[in-house]
């Protein structure tokens, strides 16, 4: 991608310290000077999030790993020539151009490749590293166009690029490769059956762990709306007794009852592609919020391909809150 006077105005706006909106494949992230730690504290300050929840260092090609670790094994290795540019993060152990600050403290960071053209425009034309989380405040619902984005920070950004709506939808797989066995710290855009494949052996999804990464806060991509998850088979049951329970309900209807009526405030007709539903799930959440819905009612799909990434995601947005 040409180099346009968009890309140049973000590169200005990095390197004098400030922070750019940038889309990737999967969420739009609000970018800065990754090894400028003022401007990678004010992402904190933006986003009101935790300084002990680490970043992930966007680069422009697997060729730049090393620059930004002190080692890659092996298997990071082959990691990254399979799925970079893509929806993967590799935890490596810190290099010295990574400020603490950009890792919560620790001394490992996370690293990624974006796969947008604009993304990747922008982080050749800066010739540097950007930390990018994604662009909204913390634990609410990642943006997936750069309306969201505006939406919800505002001013608070110093400049937006505007490419488009995001193609995967949810954040990228995070994995551990800093040890001999990979483990998915964060499952996302690149699938564990895709991992397994490349790596010929199982892929562990921990349940906790010990190195923190983005995405494992108890209560994260929230919508205001309390989201309430309920076996799929009790989704329509469940939401119209919500609803006659005096709350504003909307539901996420399974490709299964879409021709089931339901009287509740609002619904969303799920897509069948498990494709189609990682891409809008955030649009989803952000719909229902926009039509005044106080509760969503939801099941979590089959836990398969993205089907994991979409199910971590929801209980995330759920929270440690109660049921209806």
């Amino acid at each position: 991608m040409a180099r346009t006077p968009e890309i140049e105005k973000a590169v200005e706006v990095l390197r004098t310290g400030g922070l750019v909106a940038l889309p990737t494949e999967t969420v739009y992230g609000l970018g800065a000077n990754a090894e400028d730690p003022v401007a990678v504290a004010r992402i904190f300050r933006v986003k009101g999030r935790p300084p002990s929840h680490p970043l992930i260092v966007h680069i422009d090609g697997a060729e730049h790993l090393d620059d930004w670790v002190q080692e890659v094994p092996a298997t990071a290795r082959l990691l990254a020539e399979h799925f970079w540019p893509g929806p993967l993060t590799l935890v490596l152990r810190r290099g010295r151009r990574v400020p603490l600050e950009a890792t919560g403290g620790l001394e490992t960071v996370a690293v990624r490749v974006p796969d947008h053209p604009v993304a990747l425009a922008l982080l050749s034309a800066f010739g540097g590293g950007v930390t990018a989380p994604s662009a909204n405040r913390f634990g609410s619902v990642s943006p997936t166009t750069a309306n969201h984005v505006r939406a919800e920070l505002g001013d608070a950004v110093d400049f937006v690029l505007d490419g488009g709506p995001c193609e995967v939808g949810v954040e990228s797989t995070i994995v551990d490769a800093t040890g001999d066995i990979p483990s998915i710290l964060r499952p996302g855009g690149v699938t564990r059956e895709d991992l397994e494949a490349v790596l010929k052996c199982p892929i562990t999804v921990p349940s906790t762990s010990q190195v923190r990464v983005p995405g494992q806060h108890p209560s994260h991509y929230a919508s205001r709306a309390r989201v309430v998850l309920v076996e799929p088979e009790k989704v329509v049951a469940d939401a119209e007794l919500a609803q006659e329970l005096g709350h504003q309900v909307g539901v996420f209807l399974p490709p299964s009852l879409t021709d089931a009526p339901v009287k509740v405030h609002a619904v969303v007709a799920l897509p069948a592609s498990t494709a189609a539903y990682a891409r809008g799930l955030y649009g989803f959440l952000r719909e229902l919020d926009q039509r005044g819905c106080d509760l969503i009612v939801a099941s979590l799909p089959t836990e398969e391909g993205l089907g994991l990434a979409i199910a971590n995601r929801l209980r995330r947005a759920a929270g440690p809150r109660p049921t209806v």
